[in-house]
């Protein structure tokens, strides 16, 4: 017999507690050891207690958020409870990742003066640097020119790391709230029950402990998208709606590239010639994107600075784990043998081919179809960007997950993987898959062998089955 949804916001706001404390005590707090490891956790006078306190929390998070994926009551029910969930994570340190702090370092030298297109952190030298993890001091960032404004504002404001960290995480909530604002009328548009959109796009166990409590600028990104989409849908016959849709979207690639891939999407949902759609929508974006880059004064340095994350070797990512499993094959053969490189290229190729079927498939719709299919293909774009992409950081799943909430009930191998990257993350920012890449790679490519299998016999089953004959 189901439990009552009334019992599963009460249950879920336990496991967010749960979550919270351990991020108390364990979290990515500014003297916190950048060298620990679940071993060293689970052996400091707190372990135990964090870590069965992080991953029960989660498991809670998890059985709550799925078990009520498709019971619940409203629209409002839904948001009261997401927000919820997410009230423990307001005041507690960093929490899964200590991304914030190189955003911190990020605002203070753009503060300074200092390009951060073109140095390091450790070029100022940051406040806060002997905090932010030792890969990314001397990275350059890959951030758009829109979130180093909201950092350096938020370090100007703040003036101090905790009053900085809850400004950081007051403009996630907004773009929580974008979200929150936007997709219900795409769920309706794509006969999706709003409700359910709600629930599986903002209810899930990485938005408070990873999204909120990091905090993570995917939320901002994700906002600006949604808006945008919201916006053009509700009035694609207008032009001035198409320019301001096109400048959300402009708005969320200055935050991060990633939504690059949705563009083409939304041209197709305007109700107008195909190149007056892709001047309005294309041109609002430009001009957002142009006037953002200009007042920054910082230029295009963050474009070629996305490849730096490429350094990082995970198995989180398919294709780095179909290529670390490949470099371990030849290995005996071959010291030098390196096939990682060389797969994330086919997956980049691969990538590019499927965006790019995506968009015909949903250009070829008929027009009163075409917005719905549209919208799916945006969040499938998205999908194929998370899933051929050399790099995978749990969070990365909300992306797709978003959209896919919106336009299809069919997401829940989605979820599956929202569920499965919330505990692949220890509240210190630690990834497990740092400390397990053998025998993780293997088994993720066997993984991905068997779903491949699965997929295709499923499909020579469908060819093979007689379709009904139909008779007038």
């Amino acid at each position: 017999m189901p439990v009552s949804m009334t019992f599963i916001r009460w249950f879920g706001l336990s496991g967010s507690v749960m979550l919270a404390v351990a991020g108390w005590l364990g979290g990515a707090h500014p003297d916190a050891d950048l060298r620990s490891t679940p071993v060293s956790i689970a052996q400091g006078p707190y372990g135990p207690a964090i870590l069965g306190l992080w991953l029960l929390g989660t498991a809670i998070q998890a059985y709550a958020w799925w078990s009520g994926r498709d019971r619940v009551p409203s629209v409002r029910w839904g948001l009261v409870t997401a927000l919820l969930w997410s009230l423990p994570f307001l005041l507690t340190p960093p929490v899964g990742s200590r991304d914030f702090y190189s955003y911190w370092c990020q605002g203070e030298m753009f503060l300074h003066d200092i390009d951060p297109y073109r140095f390091g952190v450790d070029a100022l030298p940051c406040t806060y640097l002997e905090t932010v993890s030792p890969i990314w001091r001397e990275s350059v960032t890959p951030y758009g020119p829109m979130f180093i404004l909201v950092a350096a504002f938020a370090v100007w404001l703040g003036s101090n790391l905790t009053t900085a960290l809850v400004l950081f995480r007051l403009v996630t909530l907004a773009g929580m709230a974008a979200i929150a604002a936007g997709l219900p009328a795409l769920a309706r548009r794509c006969g999706v029950d709003p409700q359910r959109a709600v629930w599986v796009a903002l209810a899930g166990p990485l938005i408070g402990a990873h999204l909120l409590g990091a905090p993570h600028n995917d939320a901002v990104m994700l906002g600006f998208a949604v808006l945008g989409f919201f916006v053009i849908v509700r009035a694609s016959s207008h032009p001035v709606a198409l320019v301001a849709g096109g400048a959300l979207l402009g708005l969320a690639f200055s935050v991060k590239a990633t939504t690059v891939v949705l563009i083409p999407f939304a041209v197709l949902i305007a109700a107008r010639s195909f190149l007056a759609a892709t001047a309005l929508v294309g041109g609002g974006a430009l001009a957002s994107f142009g006037v953002v880059t200009v007042t920054s004064g910082l230029g295009f340095g963050w474009v070629p600075a996305m490849q730096g994350s490429v350094s990082l070797i995970q198995f989180s990512s398919p294709p780095t784990a179909v290529g670390m499993t490949i470099t371990y094959l030849g290995r005996p053969f071959s010291a030098d043998f390196n096939a990682v490189p060389f797969v994330r290229n086919v997956a980049l190729a691969l990538l590019a081919v499927t965006l790019v079927w995506l968009w015909v498939r949903a250009l070829r719709t008929p027009a009163q179809y075409r917005t719905r299919a549209a919208l799916r293909g945006a969040a499938l774009a998205l999908t194929a960007f998370v899933v051929l992409s050399p790099v995978f950081h749990p969070w990365y799943a909300l992306w797709p997950l978003t959209f896919l909430a919106a336009t299809t009930v069919r997401n829940k191998a989605m979820m599956v993987i929202t569920i499965i990257s919330a505990f692949i993350v220890l509240p210190d920012g630690s990834g497990l898959t740092r400390f397990v890449k053998f025998p993780g790679a293997p088994i993720v490519t066997i993984v991905l062998i068997v779903l491949a299998v699965r997929y295709f016999r499923q499909r020579q089953a469908a060819a093979r089955t007689p379709h009904p004959v139909t008779t007038a």
